[in-house]
């Protein structure tokens, strides 16, 4: 297969056009023409770009990629390395970021549902999922399952209020400003990767449930379903690495 093959194949399984997004989903920085091996990650960085090199990878495709909308335009210091290292590779660099959080098969959201058994139900805006669990549950129990299935002790607020979990609204990664959006739709708990200052009070305000399970935990599993897709489905051998990350 080659580089672009591969590009156009994925950006119609995710539907990547349908985004705008904060950064360039698809081909980032070309390298060699066929693609035999891929490398998979979160998002890139030194330690993935040379475990890259040392597996003799064509291609990396990862979830966080490089150039965001928000960066200076200027390659210099880190980014001048990683493009070094990329670049005297002829190794592809791949990003899909919102088509790999949103996607109804394999995105990042629906995994969450799948790990935390969440009958989805719905959305209550494109990047915000909200579902039911089959029965009740305890603050504590809920809390305790995000520690079993995401191995990590997540922060979690309003553990005194009185009335167990039924309904839950959810959206991997730095989503935590949605808990507004979802206490105002009427969930009794919501669920992301990242916590911020002021998301105490409104989690206090709302008096709604509040569990934020990782930015880098969230967003694991998407990418290692589009690479397990990708060497079922095309036979190319594709390694999922976690290079871990406590935020």
């Amino acid at each position: 297969m080659t580089n672009t093959e591969l590009e156009n194949i994925i950006n119609k399984k995710l539907h990547a056009k349908r985004f705008k997004d904060h950064i360039y989903n698809g081909l980032q920085v070309e390298g060699t023409k066929k693609i035999h091996k891929i490398i998979t990650g979160v998002s890139i960085c030194k330690k993935l770009i040379n475990i890259a090199i040392l597996k003799h990878a064509d291609a990396i495709i990862v979830h966080h990629g490089m150039f965001w909308n928000d960066e200076n335009r200027v390659v210099n210091k880190i980014n001048r390395f990683r493009l070094k290292l990329i670049l005297e590779n002829n190794i592809n660099l791949y990003c899909w970021h919102l088509p790999l959080d949103y996607d109804e098969n394999i995105g990042n959201n629906v995994q969450i549902a799948k790990k935390l058994k969440i009958h989805i139900k719905g959305k209550i805006n494109k990047l915000l999922y909200w579902g039911e669990f089959e029965k009740k549950i305890k603050f504590i129990k809920l809390k305790n399952l995000i520690k079993k299935k995401y191995f990590r002790n997540p922060f979690c607020y309003n553990e005194n209020l009185k009335h167990d979990i039924k309904s839950i609204a959810w959206c991997s990664g730095k989503s935590q400003k949605l808990i507004v959006e979802a206490a105002n739709f009427g969930v009794d708990a919501f669920l992301t990767g990242e916590v911020s200052e002021d998301t105490m009070h409104y989690s206090n305000e709302y008096k709604i449930y509040f569990f934020s399970a990782g930015h880098h935990a969230t967003e694991i599993d998407g990418i290692k379903k589009l690479g397990e897709w990708i060497q079922k489905k095309y036979k190319i051998e594709t390694n999922f690495i976690n290079i871990k990350n406590p935020i």
